[in-house]
């Protein structure tokens, strides 16, 4: 039982008091069936990500247009390469945190924000949900990993409170 001595951001669990294993650990202490969901699902966020890095690092034409697109509706003409880039960065970053055991909950955090971000601005925007032409295949991809990175969070879901309080603005709520 729950003595109040034990905090979330001991990596306790309210209920038990029992340490939550956290990345590699936490994945290692989940069944086998959710092991291999994760592993499938990470190695999908990794290849997503990482395969549309070479457009928007290279400027191929394609990625120029759509955040050319962007930054016109923001506001900020000209500011497409920033912007490119940016997103650019964070999804390396998502795609390396989510295949390593030990970050794949902050990974699997980044990868979902970042999706919603891409699903948000397609739905809001002049981009629309179909800018190729191709019946929403980059749309339809951005949704998959949105899902894939819930999963993840799911499947993780005694890490998470253990993440964010390491985070120094919500870890201090969480004592």
């Amino acid at each position: 039982m729950y003595t109040g001595t034990a905090s979330l951001r001991d990596g306790l669990q309210p209920d038990t008091g029992a340490r939550t294993p956290i990345g590699a650990a936490g994945l290692a202490a989940m069944p086998r069936a959710a092991r291999i969901a994760s592993w499938l699902a990470a190695g999908w966020i990794a290849w997503e990500l990482g395969y549309y890095e070479q457009y928007k690092l290279t400027g191929a034409e394609g990625s120029v247009h759509l955040f050319g697109i962007l930054s016109d509706w923001l506001g900020t003409p000209g500011g497409e390469k920033p912007f490119r880039l940016f997103v650019a960065v964070q999804e390396i970053v998502g795609a390396i945190l989510v295949l390593l055991p030990w970050t794949r909950v902050p990974g699997a955090a980044l990868s979902f924000a970042t999706m919603a971000g891409a699903i948000f601005f397609h739905t809001v925007s002049p981009l629309g949900i179909d800018p190729y032409g191709d019946g929403g295949v980059l749309f339809k991809e951005a949704v998959f990993t949105l899902l894939m990175s819930a999963l993840i969070l799911v499947l993780h879901r005694r890490e998470v409170p253990g993440w964010l309080a390491r985070l120094p603005w919500i870890g201090a709520r969480l004592r």
